[in-house]
């Protein structure tokens, strides 16, 4: 087990900005069937494009984001599986930038939030079970007119092997906020 680093990119979706950033695995301590480790990535955000908002009416002017997770993963007595579990704190700031209206005040605003994951990987096989669960000022004001909100998220994703290389994967998440009773 070795320290990587590595660069990544991704353009812009729904509640996803478009972004690139670096990030990098540590091991921390390593053992002969085991690895406690740390996961980390930081990431710059770019502006929607124009008009095209990745968050609804409002476009979001860039700033940065951060992942973080501690974990421990193991494998089991014959070695064909691997188990894992982890936690971490994710931020993210989101800057107000133009809106399908005339918009005044635009602002900048962080939300945080603590994730768990629990995962199986065999040689076939991978289940990922995750939650993402908002912590302090879940609902901000943007600007003058829009608010953004952050949702609690679960949701489990398996995948089988095809080949070595090739992998059919299937997910399932829910989001809900309870401060609108939005599901």
């Amino acid at each position: 087990v070795k320290p990587t680093i590595g660069f990544q990119g991704a353009l812009q979706g729904a509640g996803t900005p478009n972004q690139a950033g670096i990030g990098g695995f540590l091991p921390l301590s390593v053992g002969e069937n085991s690895v406690w480790f740390l996961d980390a990535l930081v990431n710059a955000n770019f502006a929607d494009r124009e008009g095209e908002s990745s968050i609804i009416n409002t476009d979001v002017g860039g700033g940065f984001s951060t992942s973080t997770r501690l974990g421990y993963r193991w494998l089991n007595s014959d070695r064909r599986w691997m188990f894992g579990l982890n936690a971490g704190y994710d931020s993210r700031s989101v800057k107000s930038g133009d809106a399908d209206i005339s918009v005044t005040n635009k602002k900048t605003v962080g939300f945080q939030q603590i994730a768990l994951n629990a995962e199986a990987v065999s040689n076939s096989w991978t289940l990922n079970g995750y939650g993402l669960i908002p912590v302090g000022d879940v609902e901000q004001k943007l600007n003058s007119v829009y608010q953004g909100g952050a949702l609690n998220t679960y949701g489990l994703d398996a995948g089988y092997f095809i080949t070595p290389v090739l992998k059919a994967s299937a997910g399932y998440y829910y989001q809900h906020r309870d401060q609108e009773e939005v599901d």
